[in-house]
């Protein structure tokens, strides 16, 4: 059996020139008396020996580094033993690679060293040693390549059935791995080895597989896979793989064979014949027959009242009459969905669209329902909207105290937000209100109860207090302890040493298994920045500083806000800001939101660069602007693609005559919907409007770019809203 060999061998990272010079520089900067500098040169020169590019014996010099370089012990010992396997020295590897399993802190090396430490004891005949440090390390194995390699040292220690439960692992939990092909014709050879001691396989696992396949994108490999998979079924798992052929067509799009499978399919009641229908109602959906949509929904409704498949079902309805402006048609369904699937994790979305279609119809009963909100799901992404117009119905009574109680309480709670910025503008422009009645309504004992006869800012604070809002975020210690410090310490040593991915490889371990990943997460960030890779730098500020939204301003290093919203291609964008006369920290919010500043960013729908714009919108543009032919390669320039998307966004606003919500709305979903989306209400104010766009994808865009380019002024110190993304004056 084979199969190690390609899952621990990596191929040595190449030393680039910048790499070089940067390692360079760091030698002779250095002290004199720093005693890792020489010995870092060294270890860059074994490596590039190792690599082939330069003559000499990099074995021989990474044997004499250990003493000097303890705090890379592991790393030496790593390059050393991969050389030793190379070089068929088996024999050394285990010994070699001891160091790794050693260090302090852990390496992150662990799972390679286990992996190579087993493929040598293969080569050397003690299969039993290679399964024993794989099981010994199982937990730090990457899958499924931790699964095959098992699988392959069961074999070579002759324990076939082992082998297979593995293999097994790895081809049915994996469908599209690279491993799991190497399983499927390794389980082929154990299959005809063990004949009747062969393993077997439950119907469920091979389902699952399936299934996996279908979630993957794959229908058409999924639908072979069940059909012959139906006569080795039985029961609810032969139901289910039944289904899910109808379903495998529905997703090729193959409308009419999908519907007369399904409809014809008989079925006992159950999850099975649940699933049956929903997938009818959205064949039904896709066709456009209304009549048949409404009677699957009630037959769902009666039959299986309580199904998960009602709930995907009422949730499809409802999402197409929202897109349509029908508020009799949805809300009854989004009620039901609230109603009776209370902990599905949309059911305060489905509260949310008709809270907000009560509060948009200037219904009486609109505050309650947004107190309902916040009452029923407090930690939903809904309730700063709900915080928000609970305070305009009190600016709509003229109660200023109440309204600034709601404000202030969004301020408080979520110190970066859309709305946020917007309470902030309403608390800055409100008439000052005396000191006793700020003190009257802040000094209330908590309570459950709400008087009504209480003056309504002090009703306001009572009811608040009864919220169970998300805990408090606590401002995280960016400073690094000791451990974060040595961590730190050898991903510099490795850089310096041309080790770029390995350096990001002992960071990301640090940031996965310790205890400050905010720490580890800056200087990642920090790392990529400097190397230009903006995107990932960014992403790392977000994956290991996840709340750092709910972080205040004031309560992190101002270097960590300039990694989360920093400004590459300063130049294209203030260029281009200036030539369309649009603000700059609102051109380069949308960037971040796009693209998060990868101007080789490629999306689904094949929009490319900084500001995600499509080929044929990007050479349309350059038509207009009279530019140089403009292809689809010439978007990955950022001087080209922020120019193009700058003139983009301010030809959209000044169809919308500057109203730069429905600017951005446009930007993500076309003009031509926002014109109608305009057209659903009477908007009081901007926010309004924003609430009301259909397709919470567009919805959330335009709230998160017009909060981040608030944050952007705030960071940056620039002062208030510029006049030229001001939106439309609020009364």
């Amino acid at each position: 059996m084979q199969g190690l060999g390609k899952l621990t061998r990596r191929r040595w990272p190449v030393v680039g020139a910048a790499a070089l010079v940067a390692a360079s520089a760091y030698v002779s900067l250095a002290a004199p008396e720093d005693p890792t500098a020489a010995p870092l040169a060294e270890f860059k020169v074994a490596i590039a020996q190792l690599q082939g590019k330069q003559i000499g014996n990099g074995p021989a010099l990474l044997r004499q580094l250990s003493p000097k370089l303890p705090q890379l012990a592991d790393y030496i010992a790593w390059f050393l033993a991969s050389s030793q396997f190379d070089g068929e020295s088996y024999v050394d590897v285990p010994t070699t690679l001891e160091p790794v399993f050693a260090q302090t802190p852990p390496s992150p090396l662990i799972w390679r060293a286990a992996l190579l430490t087993a493929r040598a004891n293969i080569q050397l005949g003690s299969a039993h040693d290679a399964v024993a440090i794989l099981r010994k390390y199982y937990d730090k194995l990457p899958q499924p390549q931790g699964d095959l390699a098992l699988a392959t040292a069961f074999a070579a220690d002759s324990d076939l059935r082992n082998a297979a439960a593995y293999d097994q692992r790895v081809y049915y939990g994996n469908p599209l791995a690279t491993e799991a092909a190497q399983a499927e014709t390794d389980l082929a050879k154990l299959r005809e080895q063990l004949g009747d001691q062969y393993p077997p396989v439950l119907g469920k696992t091979m389902l699952a597989r399936a299934v996996k396949l279908l979630q993957l994108n794959q229908p058409v490999k999924a639908r072979a896979e069940l059909v012959a998979l139906i006569p080795q079924l039985t029961g609810a798992e032969r139901d289910v793989a039944r289904v899910k052929i109808g379903v495998a067509d529905y997703d090729r799009k193959l409308n009419l064979p999908a519907k007369a499978y399904l409809k014809e399919l008989e079925l006992p009641a159950g999850e099975a014949d649940a699933e049956r229908l929903h997938y009818l109602l959205l064949l039904a959906r896709r066709m456009n027959d209304r009549p048949a949509m409404d009677e699957i929904a009630q037959t769902l409704g009666t039959q299986y009242p309580a199904s998960h498949w009602r709930m995907e079902s009422l949730w499809a309805l409802a999402s197409l009459y929202l897109t349509e402006n029908q508020p009799e048609r949805y809300e009854p369904l989004y009620r039901a969905c609230y109603e009776n699937f209370a902990t599905d994790a949309r059911a305060s979305e489905c509260h949310w669209k008709v809270a907000w279609s009560h509060y948009l119809r200037r219904a009486d009963d609109a505050g309650d329902y947004l107190r309902a909100q916040l009452e029923k799901f407090p930690k939903s992404d809904d309730v700063p909207g709900a915080l928000y117009f609970l305070g305009r119905i009190a600016d709509a009574s003229n109660d200023a105290e109440a309204s600034r109680v709601y404000y202030n309480q969004i301020v408080r709670e979520y110190p970066s937000h859309y709305y946020t910025a917007l309470a902030r503008e309403r608390l800055a422009s409100a008439a000052p209100i005396a000191r006793s009645a700020v003190a009257r309504a802040s000094s209330m004992e908590p309570t459950n109860q709400v008087d009504v006869n209480q003056p309504y800012a002090n009703q306001a604070n009572a009811f608040l207090r009864t919220v169970a809002f998300p805990q408090t975020t606590h401002a995280p210690n960016f400073q690094p302890n000791a451990v974060a410090k040595k961590r730190i310490e050898r991903a510099r040593m490795l850089t310096v040493c041309g080790l770029d991915d390995w350096a990001e490889g002992e960071l990301r371990y640090a940031a996965q298994y310790e205890d400050q990943p905010q720490a580890i997460g800056l200087e990642l960030a920090t790392q990529q920045t400097h190397r230009e890779q903006y995107a990932q730098a960014l992403r790392y500020v977000k994956r290991y500083t996840s709340e750092y939204l709910r972080i205040p301003l004031d309560s992190a290093p101002m270097n960590f806000w300039q990694l989360a919203f920093p400004i590459p291609y300063r130049s294209e964008f203030e260029r281009s800001a200036k030539k369309h006369n649009l603000d700059l920290y609102l051109l380069t919010a949308l960037a971040r939101q796009e693209s998060e500043f990868d101007p080789k960013a490629v999306s689904p729908s094949s929009a490319r660069g900084l500001t995600q714009l499509l080929p044929t919108t990007g050479r349309e543009l350059g038509r207009r602007l009279q530019m140089k032919s403009i292809t689809t390669a010439s978007l990955f320039q950022p001087a080209v693609n922020v120019e193009l998307g700058a003139y983009y966004l301010r030809s959209i606003a000044d169809s919308f005559d500057g109203r730069w919500e429905a600017a951005l709305a446009g930007y993500n979903a076309g003009p031509n919907r926002v014109k109608t989306w305009l057209t659903w209400a009477e908007f009081r104010e901007p926010a309004e409007f924003v609430e009301t766009i259909p397709y919470r994808e567009t919805r959330n865009y335009v709230q998160i770019v017009l909060r981040n380019a608030d944050l952007y002024r705030r960071i940056y110190k620039t002062g208030p809203l510029s006049a030229s993304v001001a939106s439309t004056p609020r009364p």
